[in-house]
């Protein structure tokens, strides 16, 4: 650990037992130690992925600090009586994973330094068998309790824990979860941080009348609540519900980030900490290596220079609610109010929903971290002819809203949806937040009500996409990167989707011309073949390329112009089993063409970090570039 600049051999190995639910003064000052080291390493290693450029979460770890402290002393206590594993159903708090993994010794402590960076085996969500030490995988928000309720009845002599949050318990998961756990009296002893901030606000602003307390009472749940940050009440609550048979909950009340000046309370707590705010807590708590260390951070960044494209970028994940706005603004404020209903979950300012949030809130509803009652809700606004709901959230959870999605199908509802953070670009969280199945969207049957999937590919296109689609009937996904993309250029070296250019729904574009096949893409992956097609033509391969815009759909008379080609190359960021390229070969043999054909898409877990995640795949211009040759011979 000598490596790293807090000096995290200080902590205490201590034991607790519950049969003493009073902490000695030894205990106490030993308890409180170890808080104060573990919350200035958290701030530190979180904050050099906010100095490297790959965000973060600090709040989440930082305030359930004394209860895992305390969790940590009870398991060497008595090991044989609890399952030790920090299941934790908010998934972003992973630093307490990777923390926990050091001073355990299954980590080296210089490798926290390495935080959510590309390759280094600590992406932004803990993934079982990816790090060393990490003994579970917690998906995305709210998963783990119904998963801790059968790892309790695998251990039924045992006590299991699963830390939660205010924010994951909005997940419908956790109220069938606590349904089980009381009918079946499991030992499960739940320890919720209830701060009051999710990334969008304060859910006792926007989810007014609920509380974590009350509905947990609902489910039959014994509840336990306290301050989160009085060491002995916090202590005796836990020692009370481990003496307890059946399922407990404990709920610690705290403001986010307590003690951090700049952040505590507030919303932005939620993510990275900024390296100003960081080294200004570090050296206020007599850290000053660390402080100086995040002081000589410099980001790396990404400097290929793509050809075809601009040097103009932009996030259509900002677009779309650009785009939205403008729409709107040619309603009349009484059209706005009786045609249109925006629901948010908890992720306005990831999905552009902000914008119209601040420029017509009466059309706005922020809700919880509830997607498939927020889908369905839409949907239900939009069953009436004329009238629509508008729904936004990332593409990693529209995997949980395939039944409802199914449901407004059957209703004939009217809804426009869109999911940011699309693919793999970007995505530091990794694995379980990469949107790789939005293929599912289209489920229905072949005569079923109309559904089309959208992924434009730069800004123009986007704000071309939503003019064409935004008052269309039917259900309509708009899919987006969390990563900018750079407008798409003509031969000319003009914007290609600029001047009177039109979005047409269903109709394929030709970005290229090529003798000798093409590549077929679409969304960030289009401005990357673009790339290797350029690139390719300097070699004296002449490959074309084809934007597929509407994914769902088959433009005919494209699919004629390239079917007749020597080869075929799809190219995406969706998932190869699931995505356009497992249906696209067979949708050119159904017509009779048989071009060589292969697919590239995103096929092994990622490797975290930001723009690298592309050449992981194989699927940046080089790895494109290969697989066209491997294609011609």
């Amino acid at each position: 650990m000598t490596k790293f600049p807090i000096d995290l051999s200080a902590y205490k190995r201590i034991s607790l037992d519950v049969s003493n639910p009073t902490l000695t003064n030894e205990q106490k000052t030993s308890l409180k130690d170890n808080i104060q080291l573990c919350r200035d390493a958290i701030v530190f290693f979180t904050a050099t992925g906010a100095a490297r450029g790959v965000g973060g979460h600090t709040g989440g770890p930082f305030d359930t600090v004394p209860e895992v402290m305390i969790l940590d002393a009870l398991f060497r206590g008595a090991a044989d009586k609890y399952v030790p594993i920090f299941f934790d159903e908010a998934g972003h708090r992973v630093a307490t994973q990777y923390l926990m993994s050091t001073l355990n010794g299954d980590l080296p402590a210089e490798r926290l330094m390495e935080y959510r960076a590309a390759h280094s085996h600590l992406p932004g969500h803990p993934e079982l068998g990816f790090t060393p030490g990490v003994k579970f995988s917690s998906g995305r928000l709210g998963h783990m309790w119904p998963y801790v309720n059968g790892v309790a009845m695998a251990n039924p002599n045992k006590i299991a824990f699963c830390l939660g949050s205010d924010g994951s318990q909005q997940e419908g998961n956790d109220a069938e979860a606590a349904r089980l756990a009381v009918a079946q009296n499991l030992n499960v002893k739940l320890i919720i941080d209830d701060n009051d901030v999710t990334i969008a606000g304060h859910p006792s602003k926007y989810l007014v009348g609920t509380t974590v307390a009350k509905t947990l009472v609902g489910h039959g749940l014994q509840i336990l609540e306290g301050n989160g940050e009085d060491i002995d009440d916090l202590y005796a609550r836990i020692c009370k519900a481990v003496n307890t048979a059946g399922p407990i909950a404990i709920i610690n009340h705290r403001p986010m980030c307590p003690g951090i000046v700049g952040l505590e309370g507030q919303t932005h707590g939620h993510d990275v900490i900024s390296v100003k705010l960081a080294i200004e807590y570090l050296e206020s708590h007599s850290q000053q290596a660390a402080a100086d260390h995040l002081k000589g951070i410099v980001a790396p960044k990404n400097t290929y220079t793509f050809m075809g494209s601009s040097d103009k970028w932009d996030a259509n994940r900002n677009v779309f609610g650009d785009a939205a706005v403008a729409i709107l603004g040619r309603m009349s404020a009484a059209e706005r109010l009786e045609k249109v209903k925006v629901i948010d979950s908890d992720l306005e300012g990831s999905c552009g929903l902000k914008k119209i949030h601040d420029a017509y809130p009466e059309v706005f509803i922020s809700s919880g971290i509830m997607e498939r009652g927020n889908f369905s809700a839409a949907a239900g606004f939009g069953m009436e002819p004329g009238k629509q709901g508008i729904f936004g959230t990332f593409s990693a959870f529209l995997e949980m809203c395939i039944s409802e999605i199914t449901m407004a199908r059957l209703n004939n509802s009217n809804v426009l949806s869109h999911f940011s953070h699309s693919g793999i670009d970007d995505m530091a969280d990794n694995t379980c937040h990469f949107g790789l199945n939005n293929m599912f969207a289209d489920n229905g049957l072949s005569d079923g009500y109309a559904t089309n999937l959208y992924f434009p590919a730069d800004p123009n296109q986007m704000r071309a996409c939503l003019e064409t689609i935004f008052h269309n009937p039917g259900l309509r996904f708009v899919f987006s990167t969390r990563s900018k993309v750079p407008a798409i250029l003509d031969t000319n070296g003009k914007d290609f989707f600029g001047g009177d250019y039109k979005f047409v729904s269903g109709k394929d574009e030709v970005i290229r011309e090529g003798t000798q096949g093409y590549i077929v893409s679409f969304g960030e992956a289009l401005y990357r073949s673009l790339d290797a097609v350029e690139r390719l033509k300097q070699e004296g391969i002449d490959i074309g390329l084809i934007n597929k815009p509407t994914l769902n759909s088959i433009d005919e008379e494209m699919m004629a112009k390239i079917g007749k080609s020597p080869m075929v190359l799809m190219v995406e960021s969706f998932n190869r089993k699931t995505g356009l390229g497992s249906r696209f070969g067979s949708q050119l043999l159904e017509r009779g063409y048989k071009p060589n054909y292969n697919h590239l898409g995103t096929h092994i877990e990622g490797c975290g970090g930001l723009w690298e995640q592309f050449p992981h795949q194989g699927i940046d211009p080089a790895g494109i570039m290969a697989a066209v040759k491997k294609l011609i011979g």
